[in-house]
């Protein structure tokens, strides 16, 4: 099937138009094969949360009662430089798994999208930057800004932008839609993050 490949191609710093020489297809087919994926896209990782036990939601007995996160949001655009476009997502302080996802701009209804998102999970610490809406919006008593303990979701920024191509912040990949930029950034979290298979 020739959906397999355009995905991943898609998935590992290929364009829509690289995709379609390399693979001899119009990038209108492309296009058309990752719109089809939009559907079965998560932004919870429902995997993750069906694993955890009901009345104690903890990643492992050892830390029972420590489910902390890291927080950030990371830049991009669509289309132009003036329309921003921000990935504001959550990973597990311990392991490193992403817990959930959204993307828009970089206000306090976005950021309150996530927490909504990551209230299932049951945090109790959340590591962040001094962005104003985490300070507005988290207990103080549960939040650490700073970026001493936020070096696992760095890491994973750095990941982010170097298998897709349209993340670079040097490059003329970009998308041109919000739509195509939320359906590939959202199927690299779902495939890689979640272990989904789309």
């Amino acid at each position: 099937m020739l959906h397999d490949p355009i995905i991943d191609m898609s998935l590992n710093a290929s364009g829509v138009r690289d995709t379609a020489r390399s693979l001899h297809i119009c990038p209108n087919t492309v296009l058309r094969e990752l719109k089809k994926k939009e559907a079965v896209l998560e932004a919870v990782n429902t995997t993750l949360l069906r694993t955890l036990h009901p009345a104690e939601v903890a990643w492992d007995v050892e830390r029972a009662g420590e489910a902390e996160a890291e927080m950030d949001e990371m830049w991009s655009f669509v289309g132009r430089k003036r329309n921003p476009r921000w990935l504001w997502h959550a990973i597990d302080h311990h392991t490193g798994k992403v817990l959930a996802y959204v993307f828009g701009r970089r206000k306090d209804d976005v950021f309150l999208q996530l927490k909504a998102l990551l209230e299932p999970f049951g945090l109790t610490r959340y590591y962040t930057d001094h962005w104003g809406a985490y300070t507005r919006h988290l207990d103080p008593d549960a939040h650490c800004p700073g970026k001493r303990n936020t070096q696992k979701i760095e890491r994973k920024h750095l990941t982010l932008r170097t298998r897709i191509k349209r993340l670079a912040r040097k490059t003329i990949c970009f998308s041109k839609t919000t739509q195509m930029h939320d359906i590939v950034l959202g199927l690299f979290v779902n495939r890689y993050a979640f272990g989904r298979a789309v």
